[in-house]
Formats: C-alpha cells, sequence, structure tokens
C-alpha cells in the first residue's frame, strides 16, 4: 500500500475514534510496572476481564518487591478469572523477579532489555515503550492489528513481526503507537472477525478485503 493511502486511513480512523486513549477500558495506564504486568495478563483474553482482577492484584502487590515474592497459587487465586492463569501467574511473578535481579526494580527502557524479561513479547514491549514511557519504539501487533493489516491490505502474511515491519515502513514513527490504538478500537467497533460491518466502516473505498469480496473473512 502507498504511504499517502495509509496516511489517508490513519486519519479517518483517528477521526471516528479520537478519545481511544483516554478510554477507561484501556489496560495502558498506570506506572510502567502496573502496564507491564496488566499486558502480560492480557494475551487470550479482554482487557476488561484483566481490569477486574488488576485492582486486587496491585493492592496485594503493588511493587515488583512484593510480586516478586508472592506465592504462585495466591496470584492465580486472584487472576483464575483470565485465560491461562497458571502460567501467566508464573509468568508476572518471574517478570517482577528479573525486573529485581537485573534492573534494580525498574522496568527497562528498551526493547533489547525488555525481551528479556519472562513473558514479555514484541507486542507487550512496544505497549510498554509507548505508553508507559512514550518511546515509539514499533508497533504491537495484536490480533486486531493483525487482522486489519491483512484486511485493508497493510501486509498480506499471518507472521506477527513481518506485519509489524510492513506497518513501520508505511506509517510515520510518530503514528505507531497510536495506529496500534486505533487499529484496535476499529476491530472491536467495526471490523469484527466473524461479521465485518463493511458498510459502516469509513476506510471500505480502501480496503483490500471489501474491494475483492465485502463480504467474505479474510
Amino acid at each position: 500500500m502507498k504511504k499517502q493511502d495509509a496516511a489517508l486511513i490513519y486519519s479517518l480512523l483517528v477521526k471516528r475514534y479520537p478519545d481511544v486513549r483516554n478510554s477507561p477500558a484501556i489496560i495502558a495506564k498506570g506506572s510502567a510496572f502496573e502496564v507491564l504486568i496488566l499486558t502480560i495478563l492480557s494475551a487470550q483474553t479482554t482487557d476488561r476481564a484483566v481490569l477486574k482482577v488488576g485492582g486486587p492484584l496491585f493492592e496485594k502487590y503493588p511493587t515488583p518487591s512484593a510480586l516478586a515474592k508472592a506465592k504462585t497459587e495466591d496470584v492465580e487465586t486472584i487472576i483464575h478469572s483470565l485465560g491461562y492463569y497458571h502460567a501467566k501467574a508464573r509468568n508476572i511473578i518471574a517478570a517482577s523477579q528479573a525486573l529485581l535481579s537485573t534492573f534494580g526494580g525498574n522496568v527497562p527502557e528498551s526493547m533489547d532489555e525488555l525481551l528479556t524479561i519472562p513473558g514479555v513479547g514484541r507486542k507487550t514491549a512496544n505497549i510498554v515503550l509507548y505508553h508507559a514511557l512514550g518511546m515509539n519504539e514499533g508497533i504491537a501487533v495484536d490480533t486486531h492489528v493483525r487482522r486489519l493489516s491483512q484486511r485493508i491490505g497493510f501486509s498480506s502474511t499471518d507472521n506477527v513481526t513481518v506485519i509489524e515491519r510492513d506497518l513501520m515502513k508505511i506509517f510515520s514513527q510518530e503514528q505507531w503507537g497510536d495506529l496500534t490504538d486505533v487499529l484496535i478500537a476499529h476491530g472491536r467497533a467495526c471490523c469484527d472477525a466473524k461479521k465485518p460491518r463493511c458498510e459502516e466502516c469509513p476506510i471500505s473505498s480502501w480496503c483490500r478485503f471489501f474491494k475483492s469480496s465485502g463480504k467474505k473473512s479474510g
């Protein structure tokens, strides 16, 4: 896709979802530690579900030091409503221990360092860097961003690493962080995985999926 078309699509989505970063349902708020832990917990579940357990979790374990010392079964009791809660409990405890042992209890401010933390991949690292630390280092590719990138025509692969690279090529760096937020908002509100509402979509004229079929899920 041409950069000018990508820029136009981005502007239309920002206009459609102007307050997406201030949504009360977004997990990427709070301290860097809180954003890190909540984003690790968000895999394969909804932000709303994560927010429900975030309050009790941080009330009992407000710091990396506190969570690093937690018993796995105690953390599981708090987050048991989430999918894969056994693995997630282990990951957030191990992540907290890594913060203490390697980074002096602080969340590191580089992609390479974040990727050494248990439970952290590029998606989580990008969210932490942008939303918690104000750094635009890449683009977080979750299920919505992956689906919309393929449908709209930003990328032609299912590989999230390649999708991120493709997006970084056609969007300017200052758009990278917010691009994730507006694509997620559009995926939830309009471009549903099973039943995309193309007739309501402000970018259908530029969308590869709509122009090729308009109905079949891609």
